[in-house]
């Protein structure tokens, strides 16, 4: 799965989210999601998105098999395939559903703020969830979070999530802590340069393609 944008990950988010927290609205409309996207407490950052925008990244969430679309009561509505592409359990899912729309966060911070979504009985519990995502072997699609260094007179150190791609190396609490505010511009700056890859493969793949059609019709091409 290549990186994505922080809009298509807030969008996953909230799909995770309103799932557990408005199960007889799930799936979402399209309407529900924008507001969804853009509502003002328990996001970081706070967004702005327009249904436009939200639909062209539900169509690339689709082509990477993240987000279902279907009809009812002819409203399209859309759902997440979240935890069987990454092949987490569902303590996991609702770690990273947090970690999206809200930021780096600690272990004891994660256990209140996935309450709705999951239950974890302490801090252990989502302190062993998040050391296994963190521990994914490569077949598994590699780490889906970090551990930040912990910043200058924290007493815990906080969890960021590597959905949006790795994050840049600090040297230094003070980087660390400001890699944690800038977490979301680092995501974005990531998930830009790994679409222009795929990007130019797909030109490259389709370059191939008309060059082998027109060897077959004997068409010369420019």
């Amino acid at each position: 799965m290549r990186p994505v944008s922080p809009l298509e990950l807030r969008i996953l988010g909230v799909l995770v989210e309103k799932q557990h927290t408005v199960a007889d609205s799930y799936p979402l409309s399209l309407n529900t999601l924008v507001l969804g996207c853009n509502q003002k407490t328990a996001r970081d950052p706070v967004m702005n998105a327009g249904e436009a925008d939200v639909l062209a990244a539900l169509d690339d969430l689709k082509s990477l098999d993240l987000v279902i679309e279907s009809s009812g009561n002819r409203v399209m509505r859309y759902e997440h395939n979240l935890a069987r592409v990454l092949r987490v359990p569902s303590q996991s899912l609702a770690i990273l559903a947090v970690l999206a729309l809200r930021g780096p966060q600690t272990a004891a911070e994660l256990r209140a703020a996935t309450d709705r979504l999951h239950r974890f009985a302490d801090v252990s519990s989502v302190e062993g969830f998040l050391d296994e995502l963190a521990a994914r072997l490569a077949e598994r699609g590699g780490p889906l979070v970090a551990k930040l260094a912990r910043g200058a007179g924290a007493r815990e150190a906080r969890w960021a999530h590597l959905l949006g791609g790795p994050l840049p190396a600090v040297g230094s609490s003070d980087a660390a802590a400001a890699l944690s505010v800038d977490a979301t511009a680092a995501a974005e700056i990531a998930s830009l340069k790994a679409n222009q890859l795929y990007l130019r493969n797909e030109v490259a793949l389709l370059r191939s393609q008309l060059h082998r059609l027109a060897a077959e019709l004997g068409v010369e091409l420019p």
